[in-house]
This record gives C-alpha cells, sequence and structure tokens, in this order.
C-alpha cells in the first residue's frame, strides 16, 4: 500500500508513533509519506535547523517528509493554540494535493484540525483514510479548560463528527472511547488498539537490568512528563504536604515542561520545600538513570468523566520499564493497571489517598515490589508492544482501503 501519515507532530518532537511507526510500516513493505508540520513541540519554540516557511521536504531515515507551515505555540494562549492547530490543517489540507495520490491516509489526532488534509482528499479524491483518535473533541478542550467558549466548542464537535463520519474506519485507545462515539452515532467501523511506549523507552526497558530493590532512602516517586490542567498536579504538592507533616521519609521527581510547571514549582516551595524536585524535560532516551532511581512511577490525570475513558500513555511507558505504578485514574486505566497486576491505584484529585497509597506501597516489602514491576512489563511485552499494535493498524489500514472497492 502506499501510506500517507498525516500527523502535526513528528521527529523530531517527541512522538511515539511517528518515525519509528513510518519505518515500522516500510519494513512491512508499505511506500510511506509523512505529512507534518514544523517541530516546536512541547516549548512552542521552532527546533533548530528549521525556520517556519510555506512548506520543506526532507528525508528521514528513508521517509520522505513534507512540513507545512504552522503558528508555533504551545503555551497557555488559546488563541496561539487555535492558531497552531489551524494553521496547520490549512496548510497540510494545501499540500496534500501535491503529493502522490496515497491508497489510505492514516491521521492521527489530535488536533482534528489533522483532519482536514485526510476529509478533503475523501471528498475530491475518493482516498479512505483511518483517524487515530488520541484525545476526543470537543470533550477534551472543555475537560483540560483549554476552550470555555461554547460557539467554539459546538464548531469543533461538529467538525470531529463530519470528519469521523467520512473516515473508512477509526483506531481508538480504549473501550471508553469506543462506547462515546457509538454514542454520538459515529458509523464507521471502531477497532481499539492500546497504545504502546515510545521507542526510546522501550529500548531503555530492553537494555535495562533485571529489576531489583533499590537500595537507599528516601522513598522516591518520579512523575515525568507534560504538566498541564490535565494532570491535576496541585494533588501532588498536597499529598507532599500530608507525607512531610507525618515525617514520612518520601521525596516527588517531577520531569518535564508544560503550562503548569512554574505554578507548580513555586507552590511546592512555599508549602513543601525539599519534598519536590523539579526538572526540565528531557528525552526519553536520556531518562535510564532517573527510572532507575525510582521506587513506584505516578501517573495521575484530573477527576473527570472524560479520563476514565483515557488511558494516558505514559502507563504504557511505565509497563514497560518494570516499575511498580501509582495511579490517580479512574475507568479504563484503573482496568488496565488491575489486570497487568502492575501497581496501586487511588482516587484521582485526592492528596490522602495518594499519601495513604504511597505509604501503603512503602510498607510491602521491596520483593514484592519488584514482583509489581516485573508483572507489568510482562504484561507490556505481551499485550502492548511495538509490533502488536503496528501489526493491528496495518490491518485498519488494509480494510479500509479494501471497503473503498
Amino acid at each position: 500500500m502506499r501510506i500517507l501519515i498525516v500527523s502535526q507532530w513528528f521527529q523530531p518532537e517527541p512522538h511515539f508513533k511517528g518515525l519509528a511507526f513510518a519505518k515500522a510500516l516500510q519494513a512491512r513493505g508499505h511506500d510511506v509519506e509523512v505529512l507534518t508540520g514544523f517541530p516546536n513541540y512541547p516549548g512552542g519554540k521552532v527546533y533548530p535547523g528549521y525556520r517556519i516557511k510555506p512548506f520543506a521536504r526532507e528525508t528521514m531515515d528513508g521517509i520522505v517528509v513534507t512540513r507545512g507551515y504552522l503558528h508555533p505555540s504551545h503555551d497557555r494562549s488559546t488563541r496561539g493554540r487555535i492558531a497552531n492547530y489551524v494553521s496547520f490543517g490549512l496548510s497540510s489540507m494545501i499540500l496534500a494535493f501535491t503529493l502522490r495520490r496515497p491508497d489510505v491516509v492514516y491521521v492521527y489526532t489530535p488536533p482534528m484540525t489533522a483532519a482536514l488534509a485526510p476529509v478533503a482528499l475523501k471528498l475530491m479524491r475518493r482516498v479512505p483514510f483511518v483517524c487515530d483518535i488520541q484525545d476526543l473533541w470537543p470533550d477534551t478542550l472543555a475537560a483540560t479548560g483549554m476552550v470555555g467558549n461554547r460557539r467554539i466548542l459546538q464548531l469543533v464537535g461538529w467538525w470531529t463528527n463530519f470528519a469521523l463520519r467520512r473516515a473508512a474506519r477509526i483506531v481508538v485507545l480504549s473501550d471508553g472511547f469506543k462506547r462515546r462515539l457509538v454514542e454520538r452515532n459515529i458509523a464507521a467501523p471502531i477497532a481499539v488498539v492500546p497504545n504502546w511506549a515510545p521507542p526510546e523507552i522501550a529500548a531503555l526497558a530492553k537494555s535495562a537490568s533485571p529489576p531489583t530493590v533499590r537500595d537507599g532512602e528516601p522513598f522516591r516517586i518520579l512523575f515525568a512528563g507534560n504538566m498541564g490542567k490535565a494532570q491535576g498536579l496541585g494533588t501532588v504538592i498536597d499529598a507532599a504536604c500530608l507525607l512531610k507533616k507525618r515525617s514520612v521519609d518520601a521525596e516527588f521527581v517531577m520531569i518535564g515542561g508544560g503550562v503548569e510547571v512554574d505554578q507548580l514549582r513555586e507552590r511546592a516551595e512555599a508549602l513543601a520545600p525539599g519534598a519536590i524536585t523539579f526538572y526540565p524535560p528531557r528525552h526519553p532516551s536520556l531518562m535510564g538513570e532517573m527510572f532507575e532511581q525510582a521506587d513506584t512511577l505516578l501517573v495521575h490525570l484530573r477527576d473527570d468523566p472524560l479520563f476514565e475513558i483515557t488511558i494516558p500513555s505514559k502507563m504504557q511507558a511505565y509497563l514497560a520499564i518494570g516499575k511498580p505504578i501509582l495511579l490517580g485514574v479512574k475507568g479504563d486505566a484503573a482496568t488496565m493497571l488491575a489486570r497487568a497486576e502492575a501497581g496501586l491505584s487511588f482516587t484521582p484529585e485526592d492528596p490522602e489517598a495518594l499519601a495513604n497509597t504511597i505509604m501503603t506501597l512503602m510498607s510491602m516489602t521491596a520483593e514484592d515490589r519488584v514482583r509489581m514491576g516485573k508483572s507489568g512489563a510482562l504484561f507490556y511485552q505481551e499485550q502492548l508492544a511495538f509490533d502488536i499494535g503496528v501489526a493491528a493498524i496495518e490491518e485498519q489500514l488494509r480494510l479500509a482501503t479494501t471497503s473503498e472497492r
């Protein structure tokens, strides 16, 4: 098949369904091309070696990549984010018609504006597309507070439904997502394909020594990733205060960027000095030492009904690493953790629940914690690994082409 991948994010930006995914499809005998934007995520600043222009083409490890104009932005500004999403959607739609006609398009969302090009190719050239949904729009926009304007949310909802009703097939990351789309009367076949860990994380896990008991104190809780409104990380600061009052020898390590970082750091310094250490974002391939030094890995999202059907992408990364997980997410993510027997769950946005769960984990023997980590790693390899996910999406792309004949 000749496959066009449309994604606003692509390497050198951190993107787990980026270059490695494209190369895997190519290795399976497909002709793969990529349509993306100029790299600026997560900081909103264009990467060194790139500059914004109408378009550019390059070849990355044998994959032809066309980059379209976008307005670089990734901060608190709603207008900036809208400009970022819409500018890429429009430029990619135009550029799509300058590329060779593909047999099928794979589009990664969010943002749903990335679907402009696939929808246009479907309507004008009858090219089928498969839409991979990582966030449900407009639900996520409302839940995270990114957009509060009712008219904008209604417009986004209309466009999302319009695009999805023209997809040949849809890929979602959880059963909850599938149920929600069925409720919205989306008729396209929907396949549940859980995410895999970023290739760099999987490589770290593969090369790491078998999990062992970590010597030394304090008990270290690691959070790595975006620190935005959806993560609700004020709960961590409040839990750190509780643990400090109880004289529990625990330390939080927070690695990453995001719109909430500065506010969180200031609040932590004021309320729980010395209990939380912040580090700037680092490439996944450089996370090995931080994972090694962690006793448990933290996942947390706000207590919102939308997140009950969400499985955060760091779940797969943490499972692959093989350390016990502290999970503050209800629903499908908690179900996955229970199936993997890889950690403990607590009620999201409940500092006392988090503090108590940390103390429960600390009270377990180190061998039991190691057993949890090994169980998670085995679950990942058997259920969620890269090759399993790629094969599942490849099958959806193949079915999309046959359904249009």
